[in-house]
């Protein structure tokens, strides 16, 4: 005789919440609570940038696109600070939500999220150490971002991380600040000069790499700039104590030395900034004098490029590329003036800065961009597209990061949210899972917001790959599955699947074409293989794969 592999009461249990996930418009499932401003909150700041982009709109002849679908801006949000489309779980009680501004409280509540402060730490973390595990027992890439991540989620101000990143001192394991000096460690040696060029990178978002050799041959940055930066952290070492500063060792003074060129010898370099000494403070160690240096409330290039590197995090495109190779401050102020002097205004509150950036009106608008009838005839319609698409008047298309491309897929295998209150058999699949596909698809490393191509067997990985395979099969845990069997009638399937995978509905034609394939095939095992070619589809649209 056959007997069921679970109890019927548990198996009733299971379907009853499949059912609720698919059909009820809101979930009771334990969410982090608000920290999101709300939009008069928000109002002074977004004002004045979108009244920035009114005038370059104008000044450019360029009428902008149509405001997104709030279905369409909730993805972006979710692919941005989460690195996943939301869930069937969240858009369901999304659109349950009445408010008027609910997505400034979407934005907060995914703000208050661990998985905001995991994929953001992550993010940064890749600016500021680079991608490379290093040596283990020296440098901890891994307790760098849980440091992180851990600010993060408590809304540290980031001048106060970046200070302590600078000048921290003890073991990569008790203090994790540490180890972005000790990313820099190499042959037990710490290369000053490396460390120097990143930090200008991370922190100031200036190249100086090429004057450590010779003067910059287009900017005002001279090879003693170099140098003298790089002699702030001369004093820096690696003992049993883990990192620490010496300003004398077995009696003599330590300075910075390098290899002159001309005469074959070393030479001692005194630390210096390019501008500004009276910013210095008069903090005990020189690491100390250069953070207070770098995060000095009058150091423009400080939080112009913290706003250049969040405004590409979250569009996908810098305001101003490379991200990290911005010029000097212009003597107008341009948007990131406008969002650096609020995100400084407050305390260097990072939070505060995405909810800025995401409540206006460039992120808010439709990726779908035609030329005004006044100008469609006289006018190049692939140089409109340009124009508008070089000053914001529409939503860039940006192909998803790896990380992106994988959370997407897991998260669409599943009804429910995958998070820290997922099984822990579904935690662990996802990292494992993650690990394994960003490799195989390919690491973009810390030049991830760099443009690049797709490429060929990145598609076939997407179509035949074993990861998007069990993400779309039909078994007992996969959101196909339970879709195909607790879905409603055929048009409500197909609708749910468009939403799982795309965050959106069917047009008519659409769901005329997948209805008309679940009428055709009356049989259950007809019907599983139509809902699998449905999801493979989906998963295998360009849609799915770029940030609109």
């Amino acid at each position: 005789m056959w007997k069921p592999l679970l109890p019927l009461a548990v198996v009733a249990g299971l379907l009853g919440l499949v059912v609720s996930a698919i059909r009820l418009p809101v979930s009771a499932r334990p969410v982090s609570p608000e920290v999101g401003l709300t939009s008069d909150q928000l109002a002074e700041p977004v004002a004045a940038v979108n009244r920035l982009f009114q005038a370059r709109w104008k000044q450019a002849g360029v009428a902008p696109a149509a405001p997104a679908s709030e279905l369409q801006v909730l993805r972006r949000l979710s692919l941005a600070l989460q690195g996943t489309i939301p869930s069937l779980e969240e858009i369901r009680e999304f659109e349950a939500d009445r408010r008027p501004d609910r997505l400034s409280h979407w934005t907060g509540r995914m703000l208050a999220d661990p998985r905001f402060a995991d994929y953001f730490a992550e993010r940064l973390a890749r600016a500021f150490v680079g991608t490379d595990e290093g040596q283990f027992i020296v440098y901890r890439r891994d307790r760098f971002t849980q440091w992180l991540s851990g600010h993060l989620q408590r809304n540290t101000p980031y001048d106060q991380l970046v200070r302590e990143m600078v000048s921290a001192t003890g073991v990569a394991t008790g203090k994790p600040a540490v180890n972005f000096v000790l990313a820099a460690f190499a042959n037990d040696q710490l290369d000053c000069q490396k460390l120097a060029g990143k930090t200008v990178r991370a922190f100031l978002g200036q190249r100086i790499d090429c004057a450590q050799c010779h003067d910059h041959p287009f900017d005002h940055w001279k090879q003693p700039d170099f140098e003298g930066l790089a002699a702030f952290y001369g004093q820096a070492r690696q003992s049993i104590v883990g990192l620490e500063d010496k300003p004398v060792l077995d009696g003599t003074p330590r300075e910075f030395q390098v290899l002159d060129r001309q005469t074959n010898e070393q030479r001692t370099v005194a630390p210096q900034v390019p501008f500004h000494p009276e910013w210095l403070s008069g903090d005990a160690t020189r690491r100390a004098q250069l953070a207070a240096w770098i995060t000095h409330s009058e150091n423009r290039r400080f939080e112009r490029a913290i706003a250049n590197r969040v405004w590409g995090l979250l569009f996908g495109r810098a305001w101003y590329e490379p991200v990290d190779d911005l010029r000097d401050p212009p003597d107008e102020p341009d948007v990131l003036d406008l969002l650096g002097s609020d995100f400084r205004a407050h305390g260097c509150d990072l939070r505060r800065l995405i909810q800025v950036i995401t409540a206006s009106a460039p992120f808010r608008l439709s990726s779908e961009w035609t030329p005004a009838p006044a100008v469609e005839a006289t006018a190049d319609d692939d140089n409109l597209w340009q124009t508008a698409e070089r000053e914001w008047g529409v939503f860039p298309l940006i192909r998803l990061r790896p990380e992106q491309v994988i959370g997407s897929l897991l998260q669409s295998s599943s009804i429910q949210t995958i998070d820290q209150n997922s099984h822990l058999f579904m935690r662990f699949k996802k990292l494992v899972t993650q690990n394994d596909f960003v490799k195989e698809y390919g690491d973009l490393g810390d030049g991830e917001l760099l443009d690049r191509g797709g490429t060929i067997p990145q598609r076939l990985l997407l179509m035949n790959g074993k990861l998007a395979w069990e993400a779309l099969k039909i078994d007992p845990f996969n959101s196909s599955a339970r879709i195909n069997a607790f879905g409603g009638d055929d048009e409500r399937r197909v609708e749910t699947a468009y939403l799982v995978c795309l965050t959106r509905r069917p047009s008519r034609e659409e769901l005329s074409v997948f209805t008309a394939m679940f009428a055709g095939k009356p049989n259950r095992p007809a019907r599983r293989d139509v809902m699998e070619d449905l999801f493979w589809t989906l998963l295998n649209a360009t849609e799915f794969s770029w940030n609109h």
